[in-house]
């Protein structure tokens, strides 16, 4: 991976007023594509990731060891109320997550954020996605601005290389899942539902049109908007929903839980087939980390497993009084960042490398005693990359992420994330490169 990188940043070198232009062009179709919305737009740096077959092999071990893990975690959560009272969900949410639903997947789509070292293919958590799940656009449109790259186009004329398919493959596996509903009918109905003066809409346009191409009637629903009626849940435009692909996350439903009555009585009422269910929260909030490194979670998994969990999972645990020194993580600062126990999107996350001490007391002090974890930092594999339309104009080394979609349990492809700061968040400092799998050299 490391040799192909550097070939890339040889030929922009080497070509670079050339390759500078085509980055101003990048950036042009990018903030004319459907990556821009709600006044952002993603960023670019000039060098995709390749990634070879032999850490994509890995990557599939990974998920197939960490999907087995979870599995488990979510049953004995649906079973065991003693283990449920270890979780911090509110009556309303767990009565939500104990909802039947009636079709074989625990787990529908999730997304594993990984720092993989390429190197000797160490690697740590960073954290698992699960509702709302997303940024399939962004590699998808990524992927098509490379044609405007010309050190990829010199690239391809050394090496094959293929890109990940995210889209008919998760519309595929959403209808596998459907197959499975005890309810199900012949032709479903089937409808995006988010909050969508937040929601990625570009990208739910293009899952429609992929739902509609694979013969499906789709429909992108407005949450607030829906309707409940004789037991049957009604879009916004009047037609009657027989499955929901769900991309509201579960903090906003459970901030907005007064005004969505009727999408949750559907949902309460069983008179719908909701992809993914409530049950997904198990592992999307932030303590899980904690509670699979203690028992009675490594009580639950075999020895593999539990070393997988002891060597993969960062040490996470409550930022609270009865859980912590404040003193000794004001004290050890680079050693930690903070997040809140349910959130999304980076928000309210940082890193005490990233912080003067004073910016770092400031953080820690609106956090302690208000649902936040701290968490051991894991200094991510770097490399090096450029971005030619912010100055300096010039190679610097690069923090990586890899977000590992995971469709029903299968490894579907990779979400590629750079930055250039401790952490990586899609408010400030994030890049996104298109995602390659090398097939072959020429």
């Amino acid at each position: 991976m490391e040799s192909i990188r550097k070939q890339y940043q040889q030929i922009i070198e080497e070509n670079f007023e050339e390759n500078y232009q085509a980055a101003l062009k990048i950036k042009d179709y990018l903030e004319h594509s459907s990556v821009a919305y709600h006044g952002r737009c993603v960023r670019t740096l000039q060098i995709p990731k390749i990634f070879t077959p032999e850490v994509a092999e890995k990557y599939k071990k990974i998920v197939t060891v960490t999907y087995a893990i979870l599995k488990k975690v979510i049953r004995e959560y649906l079973k065991n109320p003693e283990y449920r009272k270890l979780f911090p969900f509110s009556r309303e949410l767990e009565n939500l997550i104990l909802l039947p639903r009636g079709y074989n997947s625990l787990l529908p789509i999730a997304r594993f954020d990984i720092f993989f070292n390429e190197k000797n293919h160490s690697f740590k958590f960073c954290e698992i996605n699960t509702d709302g799940t997303s940024a399939m656009n962004e590699d998808y449109v990524l992927n098509q601005a490379l044609k405007l790259n010309p050190a990829h186009q010199k690239m391809k004329q050394r090496y094959t290389f293929s890109s990940y398919e995210l889209y008919d493959s998760w519309v595929q596996t959403f209808l596998n899942i459907y197959d499975t509903y005890k309810r199900k009918v012949d032709h479903p109905h089937v409808a995006i539902v988010d909050f969508l003066e937040n929601a990625s809409i570009t990208e739910f346009e293009e899952f429609q049109r992929r739902f509609e191409k694979a013969g499906v009637c789709c429909e992108i629903c407005e949450i607030t908007e829906m309707d409940y009626r004789n037991h049957v849940l009604y879009s916004p435009s009047g037609c009657p929903v027989d499955a929901v692909y769900r991309r509201a996350v579960t903090t906003d439903i459970c901030a907005a839980f007064d005004y969505i009555q009727p999408f949750l009585t559907a949902v309460q009422e069983q008179a719908v087939c909701l992809i993914g269910s409530f049950c997904t929260q198990i592992i999307h909030n932030k303590l899980l980390f904690k509670l699979l490194r203690e028992e009675p979670t490594l009580s639950l998994l075999d020895s593999l497993e539990r070393d997988f969990v002891k060597k993969h999972i960062p040490y996470t645990n409550l930022l609270d009084e009865q859980h912590c020194s404040k003193k000794e993580i004001l004290r050890t600062k680079d050693r930690w960042l903070i997040k809140p126990l349910d959130s999304y999107a980076s928000r309210g996350v940082y890193a005490g490398c990233d912080d003067t001490p004073e910016q770092w007391r400031q953080h820690v002090e609106a956090s302690f005693n208000h649902s936040y974890i701290y968490q051991e930092y894991c200094h991510p594999y770097q490399t090096k990359n450029i971005c030619l339309v912010e100055e300096p104009k010039c190679f610097k080394e690069y923090t990586n992420m890899s977000g590992l979609f995971v469709y029903d349990g299968k490894f579907s492809g990779i979400y590629s994330r750079l930055s250039d700061g401790g952490i990586i968040s899609s408010q400030y400092n994030e890049k996104a490169v298109a995602s390659l799998l090398l097939e072959k050299t020429l």
